[in-house]
Order: C-alpha cells, then structure tokens, then sequence
C-alpha cells in the first residue's frame, strides 16, 4: 500500500531484520517478531518465472499527437489496455526516458545505504507514531511478527507542498493522525539519509523522473478508457503525491518459511517498481490462487494498478495482488514508487468509464478523502480494502 496503513516501529523495539538474519543462522533460533509461514512457496510455480506484457512507453507516447506513426501504434495502447484489465499480470515498461545514470545512481545509493553500519542507519530511524524513515512498515504491537525486511520508507514528491489536512486533524487527534498517515505531509528531510553522499541528490532526481512517467502513463490510461488525458489527474485534486519504499530483503536459510512482504494489492493509483539487483523476490497471483515469481527486465520499470485506479474504474482496470519471497543466498532490494491523490481527492466511481449502452451501477463507494483514510487498516490481507469499499458485495460482480 502507498499510504493509510503503514505504521512505524516504535524505536525502543526497532532491531533491524538484516541484523537478525546475520545472528540467526536458522530460523529456529531467530526471535518470534519474524513472520513465518509454513511451506510459503508450496503453491508457488517452482522454478518458473512468468511472462509479463512488455510496453513500450515511447511508442504510447506517440498515440497521444496527431502523427503519421500514431496508427501503428495503436497495438502498443491496446496492450497496456489489456493487462491492466486483466488483474492478473504486471506490466514491464520500457523505454520510460528516465536516464541510465539516473536509474543506476540510485541502485549503487540503494546498495551502499543498506551496507552501512545499523548505527548510521540508526539515525534515520522512525520515530513513534511516524511512518517516514528506516525501519519496519505495517507495525501496530509490540509482539506482532514482522516481514522478513527492512525498509526505507520516505515521501519525495511534491518536494514542498504540505498535504496536512485541517478537516482530518480536527476530526481525529495528532497522535492517530501520525500513525495512521492519513494524509503524508511534504518531505522530512531528517530521514533523508545524507549517507551515502549523493543519496539525497540522487533521490531528488529519480523521483521527480519517475513522477514524470508515471502522470503521461495516468494520462494514457485515461485516453484508453475513452476520457480526455487529464480527468485522472485532476480527479487526483491536484498533481497528487508520491511516496518511496525502499526493501531490503536479507537472504534467510530457511527463505520458504518467511515471507519479505505480505500479500497485498497497492493501495495507491499506481506502483512503479525498480528491482535493484538480480535477485528476484516479486511474485502475483494467478487468478487460481497460485502464485507465479516475476523477472523484471534489466532497467525497466514493474507497472502496477493500484486498488485507487480500480475503484475510479469501477472495476475496469484491476490491481494486482503481488508478495514478496526471499533467497536462501543473496539479499533481494527493490525501489517502489507510490502514486496517489492529493488529500484535496474524492475517491470513488467515474461512471462515465464504460463501453456500454446500459447505465453502468457503481460498485464501489464515493468518499470524502477523511472517510476514504479510515477504512484503510492496519495489516496486509490480500485485497481486504477493495472489499471494504464494495457497495454491495452480494450482487457487484467479483473485482478481486
């Protein structure tokens, strides 16, 4: 998820899990705050890893002006149409124009961060009730059990708007507005770690690069549901917001009895993934319930709908329930761009988004943004939140 349900570990208990798996040379002798699961990758496809769409974003570029190379590339829209129907696939992007060295600035900073010292990386630890920093996401007790992961979690774009909102905090107090997140004010630059030191520079620019991409692809989704390009960003109310969550996933000698990142869907409009390294932790799930591990391409971006774009859609286009596994071997890292509305946002239906002649029902509620935060929870269950968000979970057409 991108916001609402991430909740910081409180500091006193922070231990970071790298430093667990470098103590703890089996599970058994690991303390209890790691989440283990028998057998995970049991119903997982062993040794298969399956194909996702590949889109050319420089060709759906071309669809958006009248050119002659316009027609020729319609194949290229009508794919990126299908899969995000689909609910079942990610898409891979490539040729997004986010620069080579942009793109590998941030996974040697990525790699250098999480080899300093736990007490540099200390330093930009969460603080209680705080999401922003280092630490564990999706932490409400002092005795619930953790992702095998750790993670850097910070708001990057905008870089100067505040996003607080005066209805929410005079509907709720600070403390609950905290841990909830339920409306991320602009970056906090205290857990922006200044170690290594072209982090900061580097993530200034590769987040604002990936901002860019990922509006022109809301505004081509928006053109291949039959709207003009801006009605998904400014249904957004405004430029809406992104979010960061770094993962390190430290390899684990008993990797089928731990899971790096629970399933879930995103709870955002869409998710930009960057696998840092070779090592391959993402997984989907089939519409048969098994679960299928992904290769990304070298370079490209993993192309996620969020439950947000679903629920607009009403239903059209479909998020991605997706985990994350680890290796017996090597430690995993990825880089997730979250891409949201702005707390200003009414979330719900567009039902001018159909191909039908029948007035299309709703199937998902209209919110306020202070109503729409409240449903979100505190754990990972699968895609609970679109169900929450259902009207009428008898007679809607099943969208999970």
């Amino acid at each position: 998820m991108a916001f609402g349900s991430l909740f910081g570990l409180w500091p006193s208990s922070f231990r970071a899990i790298k430093g667990l798996a470098i103590s703890c040379s089996k599970i058994g002798q690991k303390p209890a705050k790691t989440k283990c699961l028998q057998n995970i990758c049991a119903n997982a496809s062993d040794g298969e890893f399956t194909a996702i769409p590949i889109i050319d974003f420089e060709r759906l570029l071309l669809e958006l002006h009248p050119e002659p190379e316009e027609e020729a590339c319609r194949g290229e829209s009508a794919r990126l149409h299908a899969a995000c129907q689909s609910g079942a696939s990610s898409r891979s992007l490539i040729n997004h124009g986010v620069p080579d060295d942009v793109i590998e600035g941030m996974k040697a900073n990525i790699e250098a961060f999480f080899e300093l010292p736990a007490e540099m990386k200390q330093q930009f630890a969460q603080e209680r009730g705080q999401l922003e920093g280092y630490g564990q996401l999706f932490v409400v007790s002092e005795d619930q059990k953790l992702d095998w992961a750790d993670i850097l979690y910070l708001n990057t774009q905008p870089p100067e708007q505040s996003f607080k909102s005066p209805a929410i905090a005079s509907a709720i107090d600070r403390y609950s507005y905290l841990c909830m997140n339920l409306a991320p004010e602009h970056r906090s630059m205290r857990f922006w770690p200044d170690k290594p030191d072209t982090l900061r520079s580097t993530l200034d620019t590769y987040s604002a690069a990936v901002k860019t991409v990922a509006d022109r692809l809301l505004g081509i989704m928006s053109n291949n549901l039959g709207l003009p390009p801006e009605v998904i960003s400014s249904k957004c109310g405004g430029g809406g917001m992104q979010s960061v969550r770094i993962n390190y996933y430290p390899p684990c000698t008993e990797a089928d009895k731990v899971v790096g990142l629970s399933p879930h869907s995103d709870g955002d409009l869409h998710t930009l993934l960057l696998q840092v390294n070779q090592v391959q932790g993402l997984q989907i799930k089939r519409q048969d319930g098994s679960w299928v591990p992904v290769r990304p391409l070298q370079g490209a971006f993993v192309v996620n709908v969020g439950d947000i774009l679903q629920i607009f859609t009403n239903g059209r286009y479909r998020s991605i329930e997706h985990r994350a596994v680890v290796s017996a071997e090597s430690a995993s890292l990825s880089v997730a761009a979250f891409h949201s509305p702005s707390n200003h946002a009414t979330i719900g239906p567009r039902l001018t988004v159909t191909d039908q002649q029948e007035p299309e029902v709703p199937m998902y509620k209209t919110l306020d943004h202070q109503s729409f935060m409240r449903l979100f929870s505190a754990k990972l269950e699968g895609k609970s939140f679109l169900q929450r968000m259902k009207l009428d979970l008898d007679t809607a057409s099943s969208s999970t």
